[in-house]
């Protein structure tokens, strides 16, 4: 039988703390970024050229929807991670109840 053990429980647990953390704080910041949050302008990638085009406060908004929409692409992808690590977790526990 072939398992898909790959990690230990203590790993295993670390990575689902760390998914777990970084789900609520990415989502936090896609809301923030989505609602146009003045406090998280020095994240906005945007540049002198941005500024000068014929509708800025637009350009800006675009920027700050497209921050947010990779928050919660990385938000997706430690759930990912949490999943994997939680399932790991689920091995591990029926590891330890066979017999060798």
């Amino acid at each position: 039988m072939v398992s898909c053990l790959f990690c230990g429980p203590k790993l295993a647990v670390c990575g689902l703390v760390i998914s777990i953390w970084g789900i609520i704080m990415l989502a936090m910041l896609g809301i923030f970024f989505t609602t146009h949050s003045v406090v998280l302008i020095e994240d906005v990638p945007f540049n002198e050229e941005d500024m000068q085009d014929a509708n800025p406060p637009q350009i800006m908004y675009d920027l700050y929807n497209t921050v947010s929409y990779n928050c919660f692409i990385a938000a997706f992808v430690y759930l990912l991670v949490a999943a994997l690590s939680f399932c790991q977790i689920k091995l591990n526990k029926r590891k330890e109840y066979m017999v060798h």
